[in-house]
């Protein structure tokens, strides 16, 4: 029981805390415009239950009067009373339709601010993050939490609130027209219909959780499949991938059984409670018509009562349950805006002023996590204009010398400056600006050709465009696909070569115009004759570009400025290709190494 209360208690406390952020969009404080909407679907709302609740007087004022024998009479007065009682159906209908005109951009704007302010949130949190989530799962969350914003806004006012008012205003109603002893049977079925639900609907929520979390479970199994379709084709796994989704789906399977027998008992219980209501009623009409102290337009209106508030409690448990899932998705939707942002820009800084890129790395250490440490006290320049060279082994740290570049971590220990100033004291958006990343494995958005080049900078004219590609001796490619650069890359870019994909990263860099690139094995993908073509560009643009390289073939970077050997996060050897060579250590073996197997290669052809 404690254990049940516990959970209430932090569910309850969940709910007023997505309420408060629905507010503030629904009652934005600087937008005058969307109060001012919202008072009045809230009036119209309002007006529309009033005049449905006079609507059953005048059908019993009508039935009534057709027991008076007057002919006049019953052409005049009866026919009023059904015009009256047409009339405010219409007035009734009329204010509930203005309501939701008037309502839905309020509603719908809301949606899109908070989609919106989430989906900036995530573009905040840092790259840790990122490598850790689940697409899949994430993507789904995003989605139920967008449409539970929608259901909650219409279920709240469209049944729970507007069905409050009625309630309140019928149970007023019997106790000012007939005895007291009607109005207090109807509001404790009410009360008693309410009460079980919520109960019931508490404990249902349990399995609705089960079946969500199974749902991002399999969604992210399954699209984590299918975006490996070759490796799973490579190792004959089907069986093993199918086998993995099903134990998902089984999980969401049992707790979706689960609910719809709740569901059955919720129904069983609601519906014993309305037909105890109603013919409690019925029977006290019946006996005062009996005694002559009720009339039979008397036994038509409360009946008429009953049923009007029976119709959307018939629906009440429905748009409880509906109100109750859309908390739990917004609940889970909003917790991704609690993921607190790793890498922050410091208050009111000013942009980089970068005008010669020179990069200082000083005793820079950095650590994923607290027992594995990545670097350890890296130092080194790149002056204005230059290229320097990384290489080591796997794992040595040299990519994440170039993601604590670009900040997408900030360094442990030490400092990065360009043009002395420290990347952690300049917002991180001009800091990317002025850097040109060709990443090591190059992912692709699933569009044209021509959008993934232009994404580097969407401004730029078709000439630029052009001009890119020629660098990156994309035309020769462009020119054989028939839809050119309408050609549509697929998911991740999966329809181009590990090649093609990097000249297309290497074209959307260069259309950046950075003032310092960074290349991640950039022509890693490439045959020999285009690593050839390309790296010359690639030299000749770099001459005027402080340049950071990791390589790993050291023949595409024995002209570099500096090179700088990597050994488990440490730099142990640096200097010119020659100056390395002469050393005769670990550069030398690796180059010695590679000759080598190039020799072979050579000679096998």
């Amino acid at each position: 029981m404690k254990n049940f209360l516990t959970s209430h208690e932090t569910a309850r406390s969940n709910s007023w805390e997505v309420i408060k952020y629905l507010l503030r969009f629904l009652w934005p404080k600087d937008c005058l415009n969307f109060r001012l909407r919202l008072v009045l679907a809230f009036s119209s709302l309002a007006l529309s239950k009033v005049i449905a609740v006079w609507v059953p007087i005048y059908y019993k004022k009508a039935i009534d009067s057709l027991n008076i024998s007057s002919e006049s009479t019953l052409l005049i007065v009866p026919i009023g009373l059904l015009l009256a009682y047409g009339m405010a159906r219409i007035l009734a209908s009329l204010f509930s339709e203005l309501r939701d005109a008037v309502f839905a951009k309020v509603e719908h704007r809301a949606i899109r601010n908070i989609a919106l302010m989430v989906f900036e949130h995530l573009h905040t949190l840092s790259l840790r993050y990122h490598l850790d989530r689940k697409t899949g799962g994430l993507s789904r969350s995003i989605e139920r939490g967008t449409q539970a914003i929608e259901s909650l806004l219409k279920y709240v006012t469209l049944f729970i609130f507007p069905t409050f008012i009625e309630i309140i205003l019928v149970c007023g109603l019997l106790a000012y027209m007939y005895e007291v002893i009607f109005s207090l049977i109807t509001l404790v079925t009410m009360l008693s219909y309410g009460g079980l639900t919520i109960l019931l609907t508490q404990w249902r929520a349990k399995f609705l959780k089960q079946m969500n979390a199974s749902d991002e479970e399999s969604n992210s199994k399954a699209i984590d499949s299918l975006l490996n379709y070759e490796t799973v084709k490579y190792f004959g796994n089907e069986e093993h991938e199918r086998l993995r989704y099903d134990v998902s789906l089984s999980t969401y399977e049992k707790a979706a059984v689960k609910l719809k027998i709740s569901l059955s008992v919720l129904n069983i219980g609601q519906s014993i409670i309305i037909s105890a209501g109603l013919t409690i009623v019925m029977l006290l009409a019946a006996q005062r018509i009996s005694t002559n102290t009720m009339s039979i337009g008397d036994f038509v209106l409360l009946n008429t009562y009953l049923m009007q508030l029976y119709w959307p409690l018939s629906n009440l448990g429905w748009a409880y349950r509906e109100i109750k899932r859309g908390f739990i998705d917004l609940d889970s939707m909003f917790s991704l805006l609690k993921v607190p942002i790793e890498v922050k820009d410091p208050p009111n800084c000013d942009p980089i002023d970068m005008t010669e890129g020179a990069v200082l790395f000083e005793n820079v250490s950095f650590s994923y996590t607290n027992t594995r440490s990545i670097l350890k006290d890296v130092s080194f320049s790149i002056p204005a204009g230059k290229r320097v060279a990384m290489v080591g082994a796997s794992g040595a740290g040299k990519s994440t010398i170039a993601r604590l570049l670009f900040r997408f971590y900030d360094v442990t220990e030490g400092s990065i400056s360009i043009d002395g100033q420290n990347i952690q004291s300049v917002p991180q958006k001009s800091l990317r600006h002025q850097i040109g990343v060709v990443p090591q494995d190059t992912v692709l958005f699933n569009d044209s050709l021509h959008y993934n080049i232009a994404y580097g900078n969407p401004n730029a004219s078709k000439e630029e465009v052009l001009q890119v590609i020629k660098l990156a001796h994309l035309e020769a490619f462009i020119e054989k696909l028939p839809e050119g650069l309408d050609t549509l890359v697929g998911e991740r870019g999966l329809k181009l070569s590990g090649g093609e994909k990097q000249r297309v990263a290497i074209a959307r860099a260069l259309l950046k115009q950075p003032k310092i690139f960074i290349f991640d094995e950039a022509t890693s993908a490439l045959d020999t004759h285009t690593e050839k073509e390309i790296q010359e560009n690639l030299r000749e643009i770099s001459q005027e570009h402080t340049t950071l390289i990791i390589a790993h073939r050291l023949s595409t970077i024995v002209d570099a400025d500096e090179i700088l050997v990597l050994d488990n996060g440490e730099v142990t050897e640096r200097g010119t290709h020659h100056e390395l060579l002469s050393l005769k250590g670990m550069y030398a073996k690796m180059w010695t190494r590679q000759q080598e197997k190039q020799k072979e290669i050579g000679q096998a052809a």
